[in-house]
């Protein structure tokens, strides 16, 4: 008989985040750092991008495709909706991003909805008017 703890182990699925870019689609993204929103780590921001409704991914470092990270629903009254992290960073992090994403909500819709056909200019003049956290 295999040990409690074993079984226990190899019955646990393991999580991670899905791969938003495992099919070819047209998007525009933004990876936003403290210095951007004033709430540490990386805020990855993006348009339209698979069936899932609008969403923001915080990293505690870098961006990256198939990190784990914190997901957020955009609105003006955002939740979590995945968190890959599940550690102390993430839970700190939480409320900070919740409040920047309520913040920019409007902005955030729009970008989603109709970003993937912004021009250069477009996307410059959305990102900087993106408010900080006030620190």
């Amino acid at each position: 008989m295999e040990p409690l703890s074993r079984t226990l182990r190899d019955e646990t699925p393991q999580r991670a985040p899905p791969d938003d870019f495992a099919e070819d689609v047209l998007i525009e993204m933004a990876n936003l750092d403290e210095q951007d929103t004033n709430i540490p780590g990386t805020l990855f921001i993006f348009t339209a991008l698979g069936a899932h409704g609008p969403r923001v991914k915080w990293y505690p470092d870098r961006a990256g495709r198939t990190l784990p990270c914190l997901i957020v629903s955009i609105g003006p009254d955002p939740t979590v909706r995945e968190d890959f992290l599940a550690s102390a960073a993430s839970r700190a992090a939480a409320p900070r991003v919740i409040a920047w994403v309520r913040l920019n909500h409007a902005g955030l819709i729009d970008f989603w909805n109709h970003g993937a056909s912004w021009n250069r200019r477009e996307v410059a003049a959305f990102l900087d008017a993106l408010k900080p956290l006030p620190r």
